[in-house]
């Protein structure tokens, strides 16, 4: 029986959930009333939400949380962090409440240029390629003055179009690299009209034939860089053994840099922080994501996106990412959680923004590193995940004090919380 539908698009909320019930859920009433029970009561706020995307039907929730005890370059900070996965949140919280005692966090932004491609192929001669561009060149830049005026208002715009040969990696492929700055807007909307308008202006010529292929953002941004850093004297890194276990984070760093599987999650880690922080103020984490580990593979190899030394004693630990993030338009002023975000980070500028995002990546590597290579990971994660197990199980409150007490001071996994949920429930 086919699924098929004609003018989905068209039908109301309600007639889109119908049919889905009709089609799919094994018990319809239940289905419905799921999707329902994560309505919004607020009217105007759902409606807000089901414009958002196309073909709404409901909120996926996640839950939404504060990380306090973050000193950045001095200033503190409690941290908004948007993420289902338990254990995240309290490592960072105290991550951060560990170097706030010893001296706390320092960021630097590097560079925030960011990048956008016209792909065109040539087949004709490349000397009356260069000619035609360097000629025509002023003009790439006025065709966009009307877009840019705003923009270069705020000290931002298009700062350098180039002429770029690509057909070793491509036959006939050439585009024009064109970069930008677009101070607190992430300016995805910005950069592709701007280059848009560039395309429309560059294949207008009757003498070379030149064929755009396309015109778009690139979420790869090399130069749009952050660096994040803690230090402090080995021996305050541990309560015993300071040297050994530094010196096995150390190790702990190279194998991340020698090995690709272990630096995919690695950085995985790095981004459970980056990504939550990134979606509860309403940026792109997708393109976040595809940028940074494009970074992380530049040399050719997937490394760690942080790095560790120790020298005369002292503990440096940092971390270096492309981040490209706005803190003005897209849902940063449209999503009132994303808003309020923004108010408990006390209105960061963009550049504001990248610091504590990287930082908190930081200080989710810094836990897991830290744990790794002391006590291990899955004991802190799993006792983190044993409310989660037993939530599956039972919501009694006396069944769910007894499991949690049991697991007080045992190895903690699903099976063996089941194991005991079922003996108990045979008592």
């Amino acid at each position: 029986m086919s699924k098929k539908i004609n003018g989905f698009s068209k039908l109301t909320k309600g007639e889109k959930i119908n049919w889905l019930a009709n089609n799919f859920f094994s018990d319809k009433e239940q289905g419905i009333n799921a999707l329902k029970s994560y309505w919004n009561a607020n009217e105007k706020l759902q409606q807000l939400h089901d414009d958002f995307i196309e073909n709404t039907l409901s909120n996926f929730y996640i839950p939404y949380a504060v990380a306090p005890n973050f000193i950045i370059n001095g200033k503190d900070y409690v941290i908004p962090m948007a993420i289902e996965e338990s254990s995240v949140v309290a490592a960072a919280a105290l991550v951060a409440k560990f170097w706030s005692t010893r001296g706390g966090f320092k960021t630097t932004v590097i560079s925030t240029t960011k990048i956008g491609q016209v792909h065109f192929m040539f087949t004709g001669n490349e000397e009356e390629l260069k000619t035609y561009f360097n000629q025509i060149k002023s003009e790439l830049f006025e065709v966009t003055n009307n877009i840019t005026k705003n923009m270069r208002k705020r000290g931002g715009g298009i700062l350098d179009i180039e002429l770029r040969n690509k057909t070793t990696d491509l036959k006939d492929y050439y585009q024009l690299h064109v970069t930008f700055e677009t101070k607190d807007s992430m300016g995805a909307n910005f950069i592709n009209t701007c280059l848009e308008a560039i395309a429309n202006r560059f294949e207008n010529t009757n003498e070379l034939d030149i064929q755009i292929v396309m015109s778009i953002l690139s979420n790869y941004v090399p130069e749009c860089l952050v660096r994040a850093e803690v230090s402090c004297k080995v021996d305050e890194l541990y309560k015993s053994d300071a040297d050994l276990y530094a010196n096995k984070f150390i190790n702990a760093l190279n194998i991340a840099n020698a090995e690709p599987h272990r630096a995919v999650t690695h950085n995985k880690g790095i981004m459970n922080g980056i990504d939550a922080v990134v979606l509860a103020t309403g940026n792109d984490f997708r393109a976040v994501e595809a940028g940074v580990h494009a970074y992380a593979a530049r040399t050719g190899k997937y490394k760690s996106l942080s790095g560790a030394k120790i020298e005369d004693a002292i503990f440096s630990f940092w971390l270096e990412i492309p981040l490209a993030l706005g803190t003005v338009g897209g849902l940063t002023k449209l999503h009132p959680l994303a808003k309020l975000s923004l108010e408990i980070l006390q209105q960061p500028s963009a550049k504001e923004l990248m610091e504590i995002v990287a930082v908190v990546g930081l200080a989710q590597n810094f836990a897991a590193l830290r744990a790794l290579t002391t006590t291990g990971i899955q004991s802190g994660h799993m006792k983190m995940h044993l409310g989660n197990i037993i939530k599956q199980l039972t919501t009694d409150e006396k069944e769910v004090a007894y499991l949690l007490d049991h697991f007080k001071n045992r190895p903690v996994s699903h099976s063996d919380v089941t194991e005991v949920f079922k003996k108990m429930k045979l008592n």
